[in-house]
């Protein structure tokens, strides 16, 4: 078991290092482990929609672990806690509005009374076991997003969690500048930062932007219904096309439960106060369509988010056509691009307009720091190690690039499962842990690598046969077999000719001398899979039962 010393200071990722999502970062010091955030990613494979990171090497070791300390409200850094808390069972640091979020997420689970959440203000400071650590505002793409200063006798880190430097963020403060550069004057070890933009020149860009285009973009919608899909967590999005909405007219109404919530948080805690009220999604469709702005999720094609569900006409109150146009505005996450660009065509397919962000309508803008952002936070902190995080492989390797070009002295690339030791003169890699993947099925959290996931895997590509045999006590056949076919066959003469043979198979396996049951049973199975692959090119799974009467 790997438990830090006095004299060490260790950094280690368990999910969020070569990927983009599910970031969890464990800080270790004189006995004792610190966690900055926990979220999910998302899949859809196998019925598993919800993918965490393994905190298995954390469990073993949950009495060290001093607490859970959380950067913003992102479902890449908090979305995990509704899964994976029971292992955990430590302290919850978050500032008012993040904590809000994790509240609605906990009142969904039985023991959501049992966790600890203790409200740090923006800009605190507080001591969680052997750890300093104060909150430092940035600017990102939802309210509140905090860098950490983490304090120990051997050195400060600064750990990002995700920014940009947006001069006008409209909701919520402006990076804290002045506290990054005091913290650099005192002199960092380290700076663990976010990647996902590196490749791109200059700056992300600010919101207020993209608040006068959405402005400009609506007044041109004469005679439409304007649905706008954004993220909902993007508040500022969301006050703007709520702004937008109340200069040219039209009434708001918001689709999506995951929208509902997060404005609910908002408002609890004194953002989005000064807005008109919602109408329904009934009113919504009674009204003319210049009178209605829809705000909806589902801007990445999600099948059941609402926007894919108005596209495929399955939604049981929004119904749209071509008196309709939908605004994208939000980016594309890698890995989304087939089911937006089905979103997409199915929207055209009813007649829909669509606008979509580019150089002339900029209805979009990243929450994520470009070059120039970054090598600003390089002169404002100063660290004398950069180690990249948040980013497949070839972000980080290029941040650490960018960063060695703009005189830090050391960059060490992390992947999951690393120990780096946070050293000013020599910090490396000096272990590797074994990490993995939790997903959620059903109610319940399963490997992602397992025999049961690789069963489904089978099912899904080369269906399944199941056969049940009855023999007398001579140990020769007494009735018909029975057969199920599974994913086989489309039916017909093929069905036909493929029973068939398999029962054919079985015959001769059981005519032919076999040793015992388990033999036979082996050799059926072998011979089933060889009939199915001589019909349709795959060895189904098969499974043979085996009774004796």
């Amino acid at each position: 078991m790997q438990v830090p010393g006095k004299n060490d200071f260790w950094f280690l990722p368990l999910g969020g290092s070569g990927e983009i999502g599910m970031n969890l970062n464990l800080y270790g010091h004189d006995g004792q482990w610190l966690m900055v955030d926990l979220g999910v990613t998302f899949g859809d494979r196998f019925g598993i929609d919800i993918i965490t990171p393994d905190p298995e090497f954390i469990v073993s070791q949950r009495e060290r672990l001093a607490g859970l300390l959380l950067t913003h409200a992102h479902e890449d850094h908090i979305g995990a806690i509704p899964y994976l808390w029971p292992m955990l069972k430590c302290p919850i640091y978050a500032t008012k509005f993040t904590a809000e979020i994790v509240r609605q997420k906990l009142k969904e689970v039985p023991w959501g009374r049992d966790v600890k959440i203790i409200e740090v203000p923006l800009s605190g400071e507080l001591k969680v076991g052997k750890f300093l650590v104060e909150y430092i505002t940035l600017t990102h793409s939802i309210p509140e997003p905090n860098a950490l200063a983490i304090a120990t006798p051997l050195g400060t880190v600064i750990h990002t969690g995700d920014w940009k430097i947006d001069p006008d963020p409209l909701v919520g403060g402006l990076t804290d500048a002045e506290r990054l550069q005091d913290w650099g004057e005192q002199g960092i070890l380290a700076l663990v930062c976010d990647s996902t933009n590196v490749f791109k020149q200059g700056v992300a860009g600010s919101e207020e932007t993209v608040r006068q285009e959405i402005f400009n973009q609506i007044g041109m919608q004469k005679g439409k219904r304007v649905i706008i899909a954004c993220f909902a967590s993007n508040l500022a999005r969301v006050e703007t096309a709520i702004l937008a909405a109340a200069k040219h007219g039209r009434k708001v109404c918001l689709v999506g439960r995951s929208l509902h919530k997060m404005v609910e948080a908002a408002q609890k805690v004194g953002y989005l106060r000064d807005i008109p009220t919602f109408i329904d999604e009934e009113t919504a469709m009674k009204l003319p369509p210049d009178e209605v702005m829809i705000i909806s999720t589902g801007s990445q094609g999600e099948p059941r988010a609402a926007l894919s569900r108005m596209a495929a006409d399955s939604h049981p109150q929004i119904k749209l056509d071509h008196r309709d146009v939908v605004f994208f505005s939000s980016r594309i996450i890698p890995g989304n691009e087939r089911a937006i660009n089905l979103l997409q065509n199915n929207l055209v397919r009813k007649g829909v307009g669509i606008i979509t962000s580019h150089d002339e309508e900029n209805i979009h803008v990243s929450g994520h720091p470009a070059r120039s952002e970054l090598m600003q936070m390089y002169q404002w902190v100063k660290p004398k190690l950069l180690i990249p995080v948040h980013g497949e492989l070839r972000h980080m390797t290029e941040q650490a690039e960018l960063g060695l070009s703009c005189g830090i002295a050391k960059a060490v690339v992390p992947e999951n499962g690393t120990v780096i030791q946070l050293d000013e003169h020599d910090p490396k890699i000096i272990d590797r842990i074994p990490v993995g993947r939790l997903g959620y099925d059903g109610s319940r959290m399963v490997p992602m690598v397992s025999p049961m996931l690789s069963e489904r895997g089978k099912l899904a590509v080369n269906g399944a046969v199941f056969v049940t045999l009855a023999l007398d006590r001579h140990g020769d056949i007494d009735c018909k077999p029975v057969v199920s076919l599974l994913g086989i066959t489309i039916g017909g003469q093929e069905q036909e000719g493929i029973e068939r043979d398999i029962l054919r198979a079985i015959k001769t396996c059981v005519n032919n001398s076999y040793q015992d049951l388990d033999t036979l049973q082996e050799e059926i199975r072998v011979n089933i899979r060889r009939v199915t692959n001589n019909w349709i090119g795959k060895k189904a799974l098969t499974e043979v039962h085996i009774l004796q009467v």
